[in-house]
């Protein structure tokens, strides 16, 4: 699992953060001040490091700065104070990949963090086709059939079942469907995703109420299971 290094003075929004990231499963490492929180990017090379901006020793503008500087490409949440536009401006402009305001949604804070992750991560080639069982589609015409019948499927049904074919045996939670499928920015109700599995079940598998290949990982999202 990735190893994130977030350094904040503020003691309780760094527990909070701590707890949330472990609860999510991530590996992770902690620093009160700049000179630490440096110090630990250079020596364990985190995946990701959140960053507050204002830190005693060595600011977060001035560990953008040097870890730019320096080539290292490790990307970098930043957390800002709410409607600091300058703030988030010149982090951004000396190196940082994107920000949260304080106070900030737990929920938004994890989906960034994927997001960054998933950016930083070799891409996976989304597939073209797919077939299983008596069922075969086509990504890029958008036509579908299940033993030889055509398939009526919506163009967003076709990219929750592309995502998830594009990341098989892997659990793909409901944030991040919302965020490839829909757009960070256009964030409907997890209820949507949660519409579209039903009703991709109802058209693809043998039995909807015991689904074989878009399975749900309860309390996480859904992942989808190919034949073996």
């Amino acid at each position: 699992m990735s190893l994130i290094l977030a350094i904040e003075d503020d003691p309780a929004i760094l527990r909070g953060l701590a707890d949330n990231l472990r609860f999510e499963s991530y590996d992770v490492l902690t620093a009160t001040d700049g000179e630490s929180g440096y110090r630990l990017v250079r020596e364990k090379n985190p995946d990701l490091i959140i960053l507050d901006l204002m830190l005693p020793k060595l600011s977060g503008y001035e560990i953008c700065r040097k870890l730019r500087a320096e080539g290292v490409s490790t990307p970098i949440l930043m957390l800002t104070a709410r409607g600091e536009e300058a703030d988030r401006v010149l982090g951004l402009d000396l190196g940082a990949d994107d920000y949260v305001s304080k106070p900030f949604s737990i929920r938004e804070l994890m989906a960034r963090i994927r997001a960054l992750l998933r950016r930083a991560a070799p891409p996976k080639a989304l597939p073209h086709e797919l077939r299983f069982d008596d069922v075969v589609v086509n990504f890029l015409s958008y036509e579908g059939t299940k033993g030889g019948k055509p398939l009526e499927m919506t163009r967003k049904e076709f990219n929750v079942l592309r995502l998830l074919a594009s990341r098989a045996g892997e659990v793909v939670t409901r944030d991040d469907l919302l965020n490839e499928v829909w757009g960070y920015e256009n964030y409907p109700t997890t209820r949507t995703v949660d519409n579209h599995i039903a009703s991709l079940r109802a058209k693809l598998e043998r039995d909807p109420a015991q689904p074989e290949r878009i399975r749900t990982v309860h309390g996480v999202g859904y992942k989808f299971v190919p034949p073996s």
